[in-house]
């Protein structure tokens, strides 16, 4: 039988959507497999590490018919990517066996049953489905992945927090020393419902969402939240995942509610000077000194090797002068995750958080904590 037959770009492109969960190493060989499923004329291909399972249908001609297998993920994509993007390749069945062709190439690709790929048990208890624009969710992760922690013993901090409450979706990430918050309004009114997404759901969305480019229309994404379980499908893909057990903590808590101090400046001139200053930082120790002071915002940063560097912005302001100490990655992560011209910083004192937002945006917000210097 003819599994498919169409150009490489088509192929390549549907089994890249679903391959991002496959893991190079695995306790059950058959994880590195894609589900490959046949009904009729269409063809279903379907990926799964036991706690995330990606989906997708596509049209890619071929016999019809009923049929299933799996097979080497991995394998079969960096086969299609050594051949052009013009040329038509078809996938043949034969016994155990997948027979790969595309020209005069030919790949014989061993296959295991497709009743025993382990796929993900959906919740039964989703709550209700809403949606938003896929580009809108991809600003929102954007704007906060970067302050998620990376195999904290927190577990609950290795992803992000989504809150849907009334007509406003929050995402909020924080590794204990900075967090990132970004809001977007809903179409429709939802109750509310709090959900952890691990690190790995939340790069690979990253991933597979689109941002509006060159697109008609501003595709939405549908999502379903369950007591342990997501669920997403947008352009034709189902993405379901396990959540993160866990309180998340009180985010308003570590939000700086009033301040004495306020500097707007511009973005890529700030980045621009902490990214100089950042290469004479030590390894260890990414701290940079930043003094406010009427006029002058000064960055300076020293190393091991008693090397120093020294930046100076002009700036508006009129307030006391405030000497403080950041590690310039937290800066940096947060400045170059956004798009907007001008950042606004608040402060009340050196031994206080800072918060960094976008003027005339009320949706975002980024705290960071002080280090000592």
């Amino acid at each position: 039988m003819i599994v498919l037959k169409a150009t490489q770009d088509k192929v390549l492109g549907a089994l890249q959507a679903v391959a991002g969960i496959v893991e190079r190493r695995h306790t059950l060989p058959i994880l590195a497999n894609v589900l490959i499923r046949k009904q009729g004329g269409n063809l279903e291909l379907t990926t799964s590490d036991l706690e995330i399972q990606v989906r997708t249908t596509a049209e890619l001609g071929g016999d019809a018919g009923d049929f299933s297998t799996t097979v080497g993920a991995r394998k079969l994509i960096d086969i299609l990517r050594s051949m052009p993007a013009d040329q038509t390749v078809s996938l043949t069945a034969n016994a155990s066996k997948l027979t790969l062709q595309g020209g005069k190439s030919r790949f014989t690709l061993q296959t295991l049953p497709a009743d025993d790929f382990p796929l993900v048990q959906e919740a039964a208890d989703f709550g209700p489905v809403f949606s938003v624009p896929q580009k809108t969710l991809k600003m929102l992760i954007n704007q906060v992945h970067f302050a998620m922690a990376v195999h904290d013993i927190r577990y609950y901090l290795n992803g992000i927090l989504f809150v849907a409450e009334g007509n406003s979706l929050t995402l909020v990430a924080t590794d204990g020393h900075r967090l990132a918050l970004a809001q977007a309004t809903l179409e429709t009114d939802i109750p509310k419902q709090e959900v952890i997404l691990p690190r790995k759901t939340v790069l690979e969305l990253m991933r597979l969402l689109k941002d509006g480019k060159g697109e008609s229309e501003e595709q939405p994404i549908e999502m379903r939240f369950a007591g342990n379980q997501a669920k997403f499908s947008f352009s034709g893909m189902e993405f379901v995942t396990k959540l993160v057990e866990g309180k998340f903590p009180d985010y308003n808590r570590v939000i700086p509610k009033s301040h004495k101090f306020n500097v707007t400046l511009g973005r890529v001139t700030l980045l621009s000077s902490l990214q100089r200053a950042a290469i004479l930082t030590s390894e260890k120790f990414k701290a940079v000194r930043l003094s406010f002071e009427p006029g002058l915002l000064s960055i300076a940063s020293s190393n091991a090797e008693q090397e120093e560097a020294k930046e100076e912005i002009e700036i508006d302001y009129g307030g006391d002068l405030i000497e403080t100490g950041f590690n310039v990655t937290y800066l940096m992560d947060a400045l170059s995750n956004m798009s907007q011209d001008m950042v606004s910083i608040d402060l009340n004192d050196s031994s206080a958080s800072a918060l960094i937002t976008i003027p005339g945006q009320t949706g975002f917000k980024y705290v960071v904590m002080p280090m000592r210097i």
